[in-house]
């Protein structure tokens, strides 16, 4: 088993990062990872690790789905009014019948076992779309009608939906039935008639318990500090929202993934600050939990049924999606404020799957199901088709679909990359400047460009600065520019080439140019500057004016 997992976070990992620098999404790499290593071509992976990828892939959709709930932004959700509650319903519900319309016709399939093919097919990835809308919201695109929350939300609550008809549907098909159930007053109804109730039973439950888990999480990390970091923190966070999906597996009257979900929801609205160190904690879970994913997801991949079906399979899938689930995003966004490139975004936006295609689309077959092949070639073919397609269309077609608006940083994590300009001369001064370069980069993993412009021929200050600037940032990824010209011109202009977040300049130095940086040259840079200057004071001569 620990080689099958070193192949798999290693070869995952790096040939996902080719295909991120051929301009590909990195889980293409990892699905022909998974390909390539699984039983269809070298036969890598253990059967122990392939026998495990099911709770595995459980665990993978809970983190996912974590920090989905961490990025959801209650305002806008109820800006949309109902278009999210919609958007959990129309698409999927659409496209489910649309495919089984259509397997009818190719592949002379009754309604129901077709019904059972549109569940998978229509059940949407939180693992393509999740992480695809939180960076949306990064970026600030579809923010301001919170687009990005509405298809975060529709995307679980559809998958609430059709994995309850699929498990109706199974049962029927494999005639294990019963007769249904008898409620008070002598009222009997039938399964088919308890689906709705099921439905609003699991999604209510399925709040209620986020809730409750939230209001327990809070109680023991923030008010009576069980924890001592935010690593602690995410680790208890992590295992009570596998707790409830494991729950919901014994005891399926409420939906696991959907109380994870709310779960981050409902932190945020409790304790932002809490759902602020969890929401880095689920990023770097996540950057795990992403291979083994689509690595093993690429495992369960049958490529010897593909061959027979696949003109057809995906005939039946674009059919399902320009079709079925077109007609699903008209409806759910008929009388909104989205305009026409808004709605047409829910093309590339909403349409990826893998998740659930690769943890259910066999069981079919395995129950003896007739077409349980097709249905599982099919399924397959979903994921490679739509999982490539729907990773590499969000980013690419969002700057042109949608209007840029305000990021807000209490609900998504802002991932870039920040740059510290510390200016210096060759005064002691100098050290004081630079320390506090230092400690703003460590607090926040920045690198740091060390800016000393020449005024005099002094190359032994230049260089005594150089082995200063090695000691104090040793542990800092940084880049010492010397340079002549104007000094509060050169410090503006190279901040702004470098595109720094902060400029760290000293109040106060001790050569003859610097004097005038205690007035004209610090005033200009402050008055100038669109980017925020930090002043540090001379320590010593604070003490000898306080003296």
């Amino acid at each position: 088993m620990l080689e099958s997992i070193l192949w798999i976070l290693l070869a995952g990992f790096f040939v996902g990062q080719i295909t991120r620098r051929l301009k590909a999404p990195a889980l293409v790499g990892m699905v022909l990872v998974g390909i390539i290593l699984g039983p269809q071509v070298t036969d890598t992976i253990s059967p122990d690790v392939l026998a495990a990828s099911a709770p595995l892939r459980a665990i993978a959709v809970m983190i996912i789905l974590m920090k989905a709930g961490l990025g959801l932004d209650r305002e806008k959700l109820l800006q949309q009014g109902t278009v999210a509650l919609r958007l959990g319903f129309l698409p999927a519900a659409c496209e489910a019948v649309f495919v089984a319309l259509a397997t009818m016709w190719i592949f002379k399939f009754d309604f129901l076992t077709g019904l059972l093919l549109g569940c998978i097919i229509g059940a949407e990835s939180p693992a393509v779309i999740v992480p695809a809308m939180l960076r949306l919201k990064s970026l600030g695109w579809g923010v301001t009608k919170g687009i990005p929350d509405a298809i975060l939300t529709g995307s679980a609550l559809s998958d609430v939906l059709l994995l309850l008809v699929f498990n109706l549907l199974l049962s029927f098909l494999a005639q294990e039935a019963d007769g249904g159930v008898t409620l008070p007053f002598g009222i009997t109804l039938s399964a088919i008639q308890l689906l709705p109730l099921q439905i609003i039973c699991q999604i209510l439950m399925g709040v209620v318990l986020g809730l409750v888990t939230a209001r327990l999480l809070v109680v023991l990390l923030a008010k009576q500090n069980w924890t001592q970091n935010a690593v602690q923190d995410t680790l208890v966070t992590a295992n009570f929202a596998l707790l409830l999906v494991v729950l919901a597996e014994k005891f399926p009257f409420f939906s696991g993934y959907l109380a994870a979900m709310a779960t981050g929801f409902f932190l945020i609205e409790l304790d932002a600050p809490l759902a602020r160190r969890l929401r880095s904690g689920f990023d770097s879970l996540w950057i795990v939990a992403e291979i083994f994913l689509f690595v093993l997801l690429g495992a369960s991949i049958q490529l010897q049924v593909l061959e027979q079906t696949l003109l057809p399979g995906l005939l039946i899938i674009a059919f399902g999606t320009l079709l079925g689930r077109a007609l699903g995003w008209y409806l759910s966004t008929l009388g909104s404020n989205w305009n026409w490139r808004e709605r047409l975004f829910l093309l590339p936006g909403n349409s990826a799957k893998a998740t659930v295609q690769a943890a259910i689309g066999a069981i079919p077959l395995a129950q003896g199901i007739q077409g349980g092949e097709i249905i599982l070639a099919i399924a397959a073919l979903s994921i490679l088709v739509t999982a490539p397609l729907g990773a590499w269309a969000i980013p690419t077609f969002a700057p042109k679909l949608l209007e840029r608006g305000e990021v807000d940083p209490t609900k998504v994590a802002i991932a870039r990359r920040i740059v510290i300009l510390a200016a210096v001369d060759t005064s002691a001064l100098a050290n004081q400047v630079l320390t506090k370069a230092a400690d703003l980069a460590r607090r926040s993993d920045a690198e740091v460009i060390v800016l000393h412009i020449i005024r005099t021929n002094d190359p032994h200050g230049v260089e005594h600065l150089r082995e200063k600037t090695q000691r104090l940032l040793a542990d800092i990824r940084y880049k010492f520019l010397a340079i002549t010209g104007s000094i509060p011109e050169e410090i503006i202009r190279v901040a702004q080439n470098y595109q720094v977040a902060d400029i760290v300049i000293g109040k106060r130095g001790h050569q003859p140019w610097d004097e005038v940086l205690v007035g004209s040259v610090s005033q200009a840079v402050l008055e100038s500057s669109p980017i925020p200057v930090i002043l540090v004071e001379d320590e010593r001569i604070s003490v000898r004016d306080s003296e």
